[in-house]
Parts: C-alpha cells; structure tokens; sequence
C-alpha cells in the first residue's frame, strides 16, 4: 500500500514524541517535536506553465502574406521563449467594430452617426476566442486598432466614444477569463516633415485614455513607431517605395511592411514590454 509523504511525516512525529515520553523523567515536559519541512517550490531551472499571446488587430499586425504586406504580428513569436506561442487574429482592413461584428455591421448609421450592428452577434473570431477552446487564464491579449476606424462610411467607421466602449468590451471579456490584456495605440504610417517623420493616426488618445479607465497597460506604438523613423532616418524621401530604406522598411505604400519593417517593428513592441515592466516581458529571448 502506497502512503503519502504527509501520512509518513505524522507517523514518524507520533512515533519521536512517544519515545520521548519514556525517557523523559515526569517533572519534565518533553519537547515537542518539529514539525515537518513544507515540500519545497520549483527550483529555477522548472520550465515555467505554456501559455498563449493572443492578437487582435489589422493588417499592419496581421500575418499578411508571404512576401507584402507583412503585420508585425508575424515577426512577433520568434521573440519569445518556447513555452509562448503567439496566436495571430488580426484581419486586415478591419476596424474594431468590423473586427468583432463582422457582416453583422450595416452600411448605414443610426441617429448618432454610429453603424448599425445588428444583430449584436459577435463574429466567429472573437466568439472562438471566448470559447472553452479558446482563450484560458494565463494567456495575453493584445489589441491594435484605431486606422481604418477613421473611415467617414460604414461599415468600417467607428466614433471615438463607441471605439472606447468597443476596447473597453474587449478587455472586461479577456479580464474574466483570467486573461491580461494589453492596449497598442495604432502604428504610424510614414510621413515626412522635412527630415523629420510626423504623426498620421487617430484614436492614439482614446486608447491610452482607455486604458488607463480600464487599468490596462498600453504601449503608445504610435509614438514608438514615429521614433523608429527617425531613427533609422526614413525622411526624408522622394515617395518611391519600391527602393532606399523606405524601400526596405515599407511596401510599395506608406503604410504597409516589409518583412524586415514588420520585424523591426515587433521588435518595438518587445522593447516597450521591458521598458514598461509589462509581466509579458518575462517571457522574451
């Protein structure tokens, strides 16, 4: 018969404090005796629990394809340890709303300028995700959105209050899943002042507002990704796409990636979970 560790402690503490009684002179009071070592926590070389990084946004973080465009969200696995894997769902030309909505999102606005959704269903993705198969506590969630949430028409179009209450959805729903959300301002596209790259998307204020609401970190990508430029002295430039270091870095547009531009820029990501103390950061190469 198999006896447990616990079972084998109490027995051998019985069996000392027994003993003890007999050669212990009765004016004396036998010590007693000590308590059994509580097991011990992993050592350090313990691989640490897999878990899932999980991505939601548009093309500029989307898989994309083989050559361009390429989302950042591609080059993003390869930065992690082996007990991550990243989970790539974002969709391009989607808004936030299109995103979770689907064809559930109708080319016409209500009263207050907002699509119509209807029904208020959510798209296969996002209900896969919240699904038993799909997110579990102990995973991340990342969302990107906020360039093609600036579109006049619909279905894409989201306004800036119901853009916050759509993140907000998002990460109240991962949040009771045991699931830590993390907030991206959208990335830059370039734009050149002189020698200097400038801003070019919206919604950056409304998703660090948002966050902050929510308690949820956010990495302003927006500001990073302006910065890379810079850096790297992508202004200025005479617009050709297809050759230079813009070349490089971008498609033969202003908004899309190279592999190498993609790579750079989950890189950026990587850095700001560091630099940020964001508990994801634990996991990187």
């Amino acid at each position: 018969m198999r006896i447990s560790m616990r079972n084998k402690c109490l027995a051998v503490t019985a069996a000392v404090g027994a003993a003890m009684a007999v050669v212990v002179a009765p004016a004396q009071a036998a010590p007693a005796p000590a308590p059994c070592a509580a097991p011990q926590a992993a050592g350090p070389g313990t691989a640490a629990a897999p878990f899932k990084v999980w991505l939601a946004g548009d093309s500029t973080m989307a898989n994309g394809s083989s050559t361009c465009p390429v989302g950042w969200g591609r080059e993003f696995d390869r930065l992690f340890n082996d007990d991550v894997t990243v989970v790539n769902n974002a969709v391009g030309g989607r808004s936030i709303q299109t995103w979770l909505y689907e064809s559930n999102v109708k080319t016409t606005k209500d009263a207050a300028g907002e699509c119509v959704v209807s029904p208020r269903t959510y798209a296969s993705r996002w209900a896969n995700m919240l699904s038993t198969n799909g997110m579990r506590a102990g995973d991340w969630l990342i969302i990107q959105f906020g360039i093609n949430d600036g579109d006049r028409n619909c279905p894409r179009h989201v306004g800036t209050t119901r853009y916050r209450e759509l993140m907000a959805t998002m990460g109240r729903e991962a949040k009771a899943r045991g699931v830590k959300p993390i907030y991206v301002t959208p990335v830059s596209a370039i734009r050149c002042s002189g020698s200097t790259a400038v801003a070019t998307r919206g919604f950056v204020n409304e998703t660090i507002a948002q966050g902050q609401a929510d308690q949820v970190p956010v990495i302003d990508l927006h500001k990073r990704s302006i910065a890379l430029y810079n850096t790297l002295r992508l202004c200025p430039n005479n617009g050709d796409y297809s050759q230079g270091a813009v070349g490089a870095f971008f498609c033969n547009d202003h908004t899309h990636f190279e592999a190498a531009g993609a790579a750079r820029i989950a890189e950026t990501v990587a850095k700001a979970l560091r630099e940020q103390g964001i508990g994801l950061a634990s996991s990187l190469r």
